[in-house]
């Protein structure tokens, strides 16, 4: 019995050793997960950090004309740098026209834009008109470098190798009115004219009073507020925020009734060739675009001089009041702020006046002085 007592005894006393030697380790376990925290949170942070770095990073253009991309359908000029620039020409030959518009497409759009203007129309006002594929849409070349001031320079130079003569009109519908202002900057001994139908605005432009961006800003639909914060504070994120699927982006969904009319309308009878506007991939022609316009400029729009003081020319804004893509109150403040700039305001006008044909026949006749 007393042996039998004594092996009791031990082996109460080995179990409390293991006991403690279970709770010893569960004392220490914790210890070892605070090391191995530091390789493992360095490890998701890496990982975390170049998926965010390759989600960035948007795929190579498809270039016109390369192997394996689009082919080339439309006339083309080669600028200096060895470029290409698409372009279309519509109204009467430019050997006997009056009037050269230079037409500057907006963002999402093309060289083939729907001009609802009549032939009989333009011979009548003796108008030839020049558009052209911006870099990056339809079957321009990508522009990498591309910025507000090398807007002014494809213009100017396109208009020379198509010997557009000495001075030419221009007329640049919303995202297309940046580099209106661009020429407006650098080359204003080039124009005979400019109209900026439904002008992009920058909320950050140096100038504009913090109540008259913020009356503007605050219409917009937030998710359009966060793209363009984000091509404007962090332009090299453009692609990643663009083509994630958690938060919505840039919509048009918040359109007045009469755009929306205008829209199905023109949805209805397409016109050939806007199938070609990405073509060569949304980064080089939409989001660039973006970036560009979002950017810092080296010059601030209220700050522009009148290139037409002799009244040789003139210069003209057309607003939609009801325009929820660009706020009216922007550019009605700049044309108060410039007031060689003659302001017209569609009261119950949107986006898309210029598409109305009284109304463009109108802009037309305005900027040729007719």
């Amino acid at each position: 019995m007393r042996e039998e007592v004594r092996t009791r005894k031990v082996s109460a006393a080995s179990a409390r050793s293991h006991t403690r030697g279970r709770g010893s380790t569960r004392v220490s376990s914790p210890r070892l997960s605070s090391a191995m925290f530091v390789p493992i949170a360095l490890a998701v942070a890496a990982g975390l950090l170049g998926w965010g770095y390759k989600a960035s990073r948007p795929p190579p253009p498809k270039i016109c004309g390369s192997p394996g991309g689009p082919p080339v359908t439309s006339p083309r000029v080669k600028l200096s740098d060895g470029r290409h620039l698409a372009y279309r020409e519509v109204g009467v030959p430019k050997e006997k026209a009056e009037h050269k518009i230079i037409i500057i497409h907006g963002y999402g759009d093309s060289k083939d834009l729907f001009i609802p203007v009549s032939k009989e129309q333009l011979e009548d006002l003796k108008i030839y008109i020049l558009l052209f594929d911006r870099a990056g849409y339809g079957e321009s070349d990508p522009y990498p470098e591309r910025s507000v001031k090398t807007e002014a320079y494809d213009i100017q130079e396109i208009a020379d190798i198509l010997q557009l003569g000495p001075k030419f009109y221009l007329l640049g519908m919303s995202m297309g009115v940046y580099p209106v202002y661009s020429c407006l900057k650098y080359i204003p001994h080039r124009l005979a004219g400019a109209s900026l139908v439904v002008p992009f605005v920058h909320y950050w432009w140096s100038g504009l009073p913090r109540n008259i961006s913020n009356a503007g800003f605050n219409k917009m639909l937030d998710q359009n507020k966060w793209t363009f914060r984000v091509a404007h504070y962090t332009p090299q994120l453009i692609y990643l925020w663009m083509t994630q699927k958690v938060f919505p982006t840039l919509s048009l969904s918040n359109l007045c009734a009469r755009d929306k009319e205008m829209f199905r309308k023109l949805s209805e009878n397409p016109n050939p060739g806007q199938e070609k506007v990405n073509q060569q991939g949304d980064f080089e022609s939409f989001y660039r675009d973006m970036i560009v316009g979002f950017s810092n400029w080296e010059f601030s729009p209220l700050n522009l001089t009148n290139p037409f003081p002799e009244n040789e020319g003139s210069v003209h804004i057309w607003q939609g009041y009801d325009d929820r893509v660009i706020p009216y109150e922007i550019n009605r403040y700049i044309a108060e702020k410039l007031p060689w700039i003659q302001y017209h305001e569609v009261p119950d006008g949107g986006h898309m006046i210029f598409f109305d044909s009284d109304l463009c026949e109108d802009m037309l006749k305005s900027l040729v002085g007719r």
